[in-house]
């Protein structure tokens, strides 16, 4: 019996079927899970975690005093998407991104012409945890702000790809996309001879090309680093992984100096000027002359060397304003003022509590809703009604009525699912899709991007550090697979 004999793909929106049929994209991967049995994927699974393992391809998960780490979780049934799917999906993400970067340069340096304008209400930017003040006339090269974006994409019950949030400050989960591709290859030589898979491992140069664009004015070789909190954070894999790809130094703050207005990094051969940070920090321990006057991740004085022009930081420092969940829903509209252009890629149905019409209606319905806060990250804070305790909603309840402006609710969107080996079985679980686009002088979109996967049965909430696993994503180049 085939590992698919007995799948039910429920009644979600499916990517691997369309009814009773399989989607021709997927007929190649449905014929090798044929002849696959149970114990043949359960080995090529426990040989790819023992590789994570030994590799030290790992996350932490934080509770209490201290951390956990865990060995990075995959499914080894991979996420495709077709071709034609992904031209669409691409120019998307690319649109909304140019239209965030134009957001954040009209705020910093532009006069605020949305604001002038009546797209978005001013009290909302500048009550954003995400605006700061110390960005205001900095310009950016390009006005690339956000160098790199992850972008959160669904589908919902229809099949149409709507973006749930939007993460632009230090969006993480790259790494994941290139070591999960490594895995399948190990995994599945076979089927990357019969799939036009299109490549992600040129990741590396495609940043670091971005980066150096961002070098000031005259510098033709810029020295670039990567600026990590140090190995105790939760992405610290990913900070050192980036900067081996890059071929860059991967620096913590005590390593940095800045004299004159010049960032410098102490080295063994003595000090080397820095044209250009990729911070992985936020911004409130950056500069603890500006910001966290108690924070010891960051560099004294990093904020009046970018003043003056001496080096760049990606991303851009004040980023947060632009994906603040309370700005979100003036995102299409936004992308319509910039532009003159529709969203190509949708909102999820989006109520801002601040405004009392909205709110008495979200507060008639919070069974029924998900309310998020709207500066949590990582799936934290997010009650979904429809699952929450009589006690839960009665505190978000009143969480809503002290505090409108901290929150938003939304429809709740029935993430498609994918088959996924649970135990010893294929069974549906709901994912999402974490893009990443970076832009230099062009913005590109890496092909695919991290799939999460909710693994817990029935569960919405695809965050690792909620528990969630993640899928190697296939963008073909061609529609000839199947």
């Amino acid at each position: 019996m085939g590992l698919l004999d007995t799948y039910d793909p429920g009644s979600a929106f499916s990517e691997m079927f369309d009814g009773a049929d399989i989607r021709p994209h997927y007929r190649q991967l449905a014929e090798r899970l044929q002849t696959l049995g149970t114990t043949d994927f359960e080995d090529r699974a426990r040989l790819t975690e023992s590789t994570f393992r030994n590799l030290g391809i790992t996350f932490a998960v934080y509770g209490g005093d201290e951390g956990t780490e865990r060995t990075w979780p995959i499914d080894l049934l991979p996420r495709i998407i077709s071709a034609a799917e992904w031209t669409m999906v691409e120019a998307g993400l690319i649109q909304r991104t140019r239209a965030l970067n134009a957001f954040l340069e009209d705020i910093y340096v532009g006069g605020a012409a949305a604001v002038r304008d009546g797209i978005i209400p001013g009290w909302l930017v500048h009550s954003s945890d995400g605006y700061q003040r110390a960005a205001l006339g900095i310009a950016v090269k390009g006005g690339s702000r956000v160098v790199v974006a992850g972008i959160d994409l669904v589908r919902d019950d229809e099949g149409v790809y709507r973006v749930l949030e939007d993460n632009l400050r230090v969006p993480s989960g790259i790494s994941y996309v290139v070591e999960n591709r490594a895995a399948m290859r190990r995994a599945f030589p076979l089927l990357f001879e019969q799939y036009p898979v299109r490549p992600v491992d040129d990741y590396g140069s495609m940043l670091l090309e971005a980066l150096e664009y961002q070098a000031p004015p005259g510098v033709h070789d810029p020295t670039v680093v990567v600026l990590t909190p140090g190995p105790f954070n939760s992405a610290y894999f990913e900070h050192a992984f980036l900067a081996r790809r890059m071929g860059v130094e991967l620096v913590e703050g005590r390593d940095l100096l800045v004299n004159d207005h010049v960032v410098y990094m102490r080295t063994t051969r003595g000090l080397e000027q820095v044209h250009v940070i990729y911070r992985r920090i936020d911004d409130e321990f950056m500069d603890p002359v500006v910001f966290d006057r108690t924070s010891v991740l960051g560099v004294p004085g990093l904020m009046a060397a970018i003043r003056s022009g001496n080096v760049a930081v990606a991303n851009a420092i004040g980023n947060g304003v632009a994906d603040d969940k309370a700005v979100y829903p003036y995102i299409p509209d936004l992308i319509s003022y910039y532009f003159n252009e529709e969203p190509i890629l949708p909102n999820a149905t989006t109520y801002t509590l601040w405004d009392a019409d909205q709110r008495e209606h979200v507060l008639s319905r919070l069974d029924e809703l998900v309310v998020k806060p709207v500066a949590e990250a990582g799936g934290y804070g997010i009650v979904i009604g429809r699952v929450a305790t009589d006690e839960e909603l009665a505190e978000t309840r009143r969480n809503i009525e002290a505090n409108p402006r901290n929150y938003i609710a939304q429809e709740v969107v029935e993430l498609s699912t994918h088959p996924t080996f649970i135990g010893d079985r294929l069974a549906p679980r709901h994912i999402d899709l974490r893009p990443f686009i970076v832009t230099g002088d062009l913005t590109r979109v890496v092909p695919g991007g991290l799939t999460r996967v909710a693994m817990r049965e029935g569960s919405l909430i695809v965050n690792s550090s909620q528990g969630g696993g993640s899928k190697d994503t296939w963008v073909l180049d061609s529609e000839g697979a199947g």
